[in-house]
């Protein structure tokens, strides 16, 4: 028995599709190069398949969060494809990540000062991508650090800089004034380092202009089909799409209530499909939004349970939906953004919160 028929739901990522928005930043991101983020397991649609379809297209660097990211991705792919991590080195963990061939995000001089110590017991240098605070208040060396350093090369000693980067906080709103502030204070700092090839855009900061492109983008959820640009028409493929097994048919009468609260309630005579998908693979429970079969819309009836939901399929005629069937919750109709805003959230969170009980499948469209 495969994998999908041991799972209520199947997620099917589009390698394809993956692929032309791949090409899509990268032509976007020029003269400048394109990596890809594929942390938190490249947004849930499966870091190995998702990083070897992208090396196919040229993509030779990657970033992941955490050094546990970063070890499983080294496994799947070839030594000398750049794989960046986040989040940085845990304290004691440094010789692991030589090993690997990981290249840290040093954000903190703590970070420094223990790769540096690394390099000694290596007694080579070693290759960090340093990033820098230029607005967001996250993760980043502040200006004074950076100044520090600028004043005392010594301090990067037994380091190779590889990267000078620095990570936009609303490059989603184009109109926004901070994007302007952070661009402007991450050229003043990296203009004490001008050696280092620099990085700024994520997917959002692709589309606010070549000048925010620098020497390396790091697109991640525009790869995947999310819209990097909110209110207007998305500019990516549609990657992933989502389907549940219809787990039983029924037909209920007037007044008959349905699900936990009994939140719904039926007015007059309706055919049920209960789905099995629900808020423990990640269906969150505050999703206001059915199903789809074929072109038309199957209302949610009821709350999302843990295990299912239930929708309205009076619609459609008994002999068109039945028990074993798959209806579509996510497709190029009812889409992962589509979803995000039913919920409340992003785009982000719906890909990231899908279950490992949903099974996966790699397809290929073939489009250009």
């Amino acid at each position: 028995m495969n994998g999908q028929a041991r799972s209520g739901a199947v997620l099917s990522v589009d390698l394809d599709a993956l692929a032309a928005n791949y090409r899509t930043l990268s032509t976007m991101a020029g003269p400048g190069r394109c990596a890809a983020v594929v942390k938190a397991d490249a947004y849930g649609l499966g870091a190995g398949p998702v990083a070897r379809r992208l090396t196919e297209e040229g993509c030779d660097t990657f970033f992941v969060a955490t050094l546990g990211e970063g070890l499983a991705l080294r496994a799947m792919l070839a030594d000398d494809v750049g794989i960046f991590v986040l989040n940085g080195i845990p304290p004691g963990a440094e010789t692991e990540a030589v090993k690997a061939n990981l290249v840290p995000v040093v954000n903190t001089m703590g970070a420094i000062e223990r790769w540096r110590r690394e390099a000694r017991r290596q007694g080579a240098p070693l290759d960090a991508a340093v990033q820098v605070d230029s607005g967001m208040t996250r993760l980043g060396l502040s200006k004074e650090d950076v100044l520090t350093i600028a004043g005392n090369p010594d301090l990067l000693s037994g380091i190779r800089p590889v990267l000078f980067m620095s990570h936009l906080a609303c490059a989603d709103e184009p109109s926004s004034p901070a994007n302007m502030a952070q661009l402007k204070a991450f050229r003043g700092l990296r203009s004490l380092f001008p050696q280092i090839p620099a990085s700024l855009a994520n997917s959002s900061g692709i589309f606010l202009g070549r000048e925010y492109g620098f020497n390396l983008a790091r697109p991640g959820a525009a790869l995947y089909g999310i819209n990097p640009v909110p209110g207007a028409d998305n500019p990516m493929r549609p990657v992933v799409s989502l389907k549940a097994r219809v787990l039983q048919v029924r037909e209920v009468g007037e007044g008959v209530s349905v699900g936990y609260g009994h939140r719904y309630r039926a007015t007059r005579d309706r055919r049920l499909a209960v789905i099995s998908i629900g808020y423990a693979d990640g269906w969150m429970r505050h999703v206001d939004l059915g199903a789809i079969h074929g072109k038309k819309c199957l209302p949610l009836a009821g709350r999302v349970s843990m295990d299912s939901i239930t929708v309205d399929a009076s619609g459609i005629p008994p002999d068109r939906l039945r028990e074993g069937d798959q209806l579509d919750l996510i497709n190029g109709r009812q889409t992962v953004d589509a979803v995000a805003a039913a919920a409340g959230t992003i785009g982000y969170e719906v890909l990231c919160g899908l279950g490992q009980r949903i099974a996966r499948e790699y397809v290929h469209s073939h489009g250009n």
